[in-house]
């Protein structure tokens, strides 16, 4: 059995790919080596995998995960899947790899990831071969979920948001300020409860307040990340994540402003991930 993960900070797709050919699915919780440990992942996986699949049967784990971008925090998810899978090969990648190999296939590009997080790379088509460093929640992740969010809360407590924006935002959380602010920052995952409003923002992405504040957001993405690749005016841009999926309209429109052209745009890469598994496995 082999077993393909592609995870977020707020969840996880698994294919599970038995030795009979069929193809199962799993979702989990998802981590951030950045703001879990290696006990908080193996505990939280355990409980969502429970008895649903033959752990000990895994021949290898193909794991790409948000927050994995180097050795150290690769080995803090390798420490947690190596003692839930005890008989599998364990292999841990960046998520911007997943994001490539699926809305690039085998041709160059720059793939992105706006979902609860962001990132960037450039792809040559096997390997990403250049990554503007993203900073995370705290300070960085221009247009994701956690940032939009965020722009979203100012306006809300800075009192610039209009009237009809306001009065609905009131009835969806009526907790006010100080039960957001609480939720903030009382969280092991702030940056996860901060995406959630995105839901908010699609529900409302007709109204012009919403639609600058999305925006502003996509352009301080591309002015940060996607601009800074060499030839970038020569690549396809293409997008992973319920973000960009989301407001794929706006993201057009923003690429367009920098004569650049939006490539493939996906909610999840899982189904590619599976396909090109598949395909190494039978050579």
């Amino acid at each position: 059995m082999i077993f393909i993960a592609d995870s977020g900070s707020t969840k996880a797709d698994w294919k599970i790919l038995h030795t009979s050919g069929e193809v199962t699915s799993q979702s989990t919780r998802g981590f951030n080596p950045f703001i879990q440990n290696s006990e908080a992942i193996k505990v939280g996986l355990l409980k969502d995998f429970a008895d649903s699949v033959e752990r000990t049967k895994a021949e290898a784990v193909f794991y790409y995960g948000a927050g994995c971008s180097d050795d150290y925090r690769n080995s803090i998810v390798e420490v947690a899947l190596q003692k839930i899978f005890p008989n599998a090969k364990i292999t841990v990648n960046h998520d911007l790899l997943a994001s490539a190999r699926a809305v690039c296939g085998t041709e160059a590009g720059i793939a992105c990831i706006l979902g609860t997080g962001s990132n960037s790379s450039l792809y040559d088509g096997i390997e990403i071969i250049d990554n503007v460093r993203n900073m995370g929640f705290l300070v960085g992740d221009e247009g994701s979920g956690s940032h939009i969010g965020k722009e979203l809360l100012r306006g809300y407590f800075y009192r610039e948001m209009p009237k009809d924006i306001l009065i609905d935002f009131n009835k969806s959380f009526p907790e006010g300020h100080r039960g957001i602010l609480d939720r903030i920052y009382d969280n092991p995952k702030p940056n996860v409860y901060l995406a959630s409003f995105s839901k908010f923002l699609s529900n409302h992405k007709g109204h012009p307040y919403i639609q600058h504040l999305v925006f502003k957001s996509f352009d301080e993405f591309v002015k940060r990340h996607v601009l800074k690749y060499d030839g970038c005016q020569n690549l396809k841009i293409h997008f992973v994540g319920s973000v960009a999926y989301y407001f794929k309209d706006i993201l057009e429109i923003v690429l367009a402003s920098y004569d650049l052209e939006i490539g493939n745009v996906i909610k999840k890469p899982i189904n590619r991930l599976v396909d090109f598994h598949q395909k190494i496995a039978s050579k």
